[in-house]
């Protein structure tokens, strides 16, 4: 049985980003309302300018993707806008789009705006690893750090030049292979790792159902391999037994004997680490099959402009809990994304992608502002700021996060779970959402920031997976 759905009272606050425009100039730029404060935690100015505090006007050292006579700062993306994950990169893109649009409208930080400049990889690996040497090229037209990075394949391809060449990189993608200084020294992982965020949603699962039997659903490769390490370890420190071990057996468009494997294994919580094709093909084929278990599984599994108008939307309401990582769209905290996009992008649908550019933008944000207040934005510089220990507070968005050099205390150990709602599915253009008829993705928060007693607990002494080859 599912829990009492928890319904989100969307109230949009139209008075925090007036007052937001009303601070006063010299004060950090909050990118339309949600990362305003970090860099007054985290910069190093003070009274005596030993410390290397700029004021406004004063110098700061720069070296690449910044035109210092123009203040003007260029960021990078290289994300999937063309290929398999392009629906969900385009909005993440755009709603990073706008959060500089709103932080220079705002006067960005003591007269420094951002510019980005955005590839198209299409998640190919060889044109990813093409578009991350024109990012890096050592000059003005290079990028001082690349906010959007799709994917594990051109993340993990680009891991070792990105540390050559003393180049931040945001990726979108969770493995467990980024905390790690030996191998991602300059990848800045957001939230929970797919390991984690398994870890939390197999022990979730087990507390809805008695005598818990589980099994495990994953694709070959980084995502799907971290996906399911995440399950096994959690079923082994709680003591669930698994009945179907499905890791890396999701390969290719014929899934009959996964699908037959599952139904006959006496599972009832199922944990999947897919596409959303891979997903929707084998829940709906088990389901059809009189299969019935509680659900779940790592982002991206569950799509739901993908599910919600499938014939099989009544049964992933059922059946199916969405794991994610960060606040869906209309939920409290999301009414400056709320106003700002539907602003300047109103003929868009609501979107809980947005958010995630949203956080892409605080964290570059709180580096840049930071660099800027010790007056130091060499690329060099950035990466030792992200180590040193700063935290950004992306204010209830998703849970704050550093990036110290240990693997362990590195790791952010909270996730969300979703309920999913048929009924509030609701996908509408932005202008034309009201406060009675806001629009939904049909995802409602059950838990934020759960951490399971599994994870809470659990030594990493690095990550859960080897890098693929």
């Amino acid at each position: 049985m599912k829990r009492m759905r928890w319904l989100i009272a969307l109230v949009a606050v139209f008075s925090l980003f007036a007052a937001a425009c009303g601070s006063d100039g010299d004060s950090s730029s909050d990118g339309g309302g949600d990362g305003g404060d970090t860099t007054d935690d985290t910069s190093s100015s003070g009274d005596d300018g030993d410390d290397g505090a700029m004021e406004e006007g004063g110098e700061v050292a720069t070296d690449f993707g910044v035109d210092a006579e123009n203040k003007v700062i260029r960021v990078g993306v290289n994300g999937d806008l063309t290929g398999p994950f392009a629906a969900l990169v385009n909005e993440i893109v755009t709603g990073q789009e706008v959060y500089w649009e709103v932080f220079n409208e705002n006067g960005g930080y003591k007269g420094w705006t951002v510019e980005m400049e955005t590839l198209d990889s299409g998640y190919a690996t060889d044109v990813g690893i093409q578009n991350y040497e024109t990012l890096a090229q050592e000059s003005e037209e290079g990028v001082l750090m690349i906010t959007e990075n799709t994917g594990s394949p051109i993340t993990a391809a680009i891991a070792e030049d990105a540390a050559d060449d003393n180049m931040l990189v945001i990726p979108l993608s969770w493995a467990s292979l980024w905390p790690d200084p030996e191998f991602g020294a300059t990848i800045l992982e957001k939230q929970a790792t797919y390991c984690v965020e398994s870890i939390n949603g197999v022990e979730w699962l087990s507390t809805q159902v008695d005598d818990p039997k589980l099994a495990i659903l994953g694709r070959p490769g980084e995502y799907g391999e971290d996906g399911s390490a995440g399950a096994k370890i959690a079923a082994e420190e709680l003591g669930i037994e698994i009945v179907y071990d499905g890791t890396g057996a999701v390969a290719g468009d014929d899934r009959t004997g996964v699908i037959a494997e599952l139904t006959g294994s006496g599972a009832n919580i199922v944990w999947t680490t897919l596409t959303p094709g891979e997903l929707l093909d084998i829940f709906g084929n088990a389901v059809s099959q009189g299969f019935e278990a509680t659900w779940s599984g790592n982002t991206p599994s569950f799509s739901y402009p993908v599910m919600m108008p499938s014939d099989f939307a009544a049964e992933f309401d059922k059946y199916y809990f969405q794991s994610a990582f960060n606040a869906p769209w209309g939920a409290p905290g999301t009414e400056v994304i709320v106003e700002e996009m539907t602003a300047r992008r109103p003929d868009l649908n609501i979107s809980d992608g947005y958010t995630v550019g949203w956080i892409e933008g605080i964290m570059a944000e709180t580096l840049i502002t930071a660099a800027i207040d010790a007056g130091d934005m060499t690329r060099e510089n950035m990466v030792a700021l992200a180590t040193s220990g700063l935290e950004v507070d992306f204010m209830g968005l998703s849970a704050p996060q550093s990036w110290p050099n240990d693997y362990n205390d590195a790791l952010v150990r909270s996730t969300w779970i979703f309920d999913v709602d048929a009924e509030a599915f609701n996908i509408i253009p932005m202008g034309e959402a009201t406060p009675e008829n806001p629009g939904s993705s049909g995802l409602i928060p059950l838990e934020q920031d759960y951490i399971g007693t599994v994870a809470a607990d659990y030594v990493f002494d690095g990550p859960c997976i080897e890098p693929s080859s």
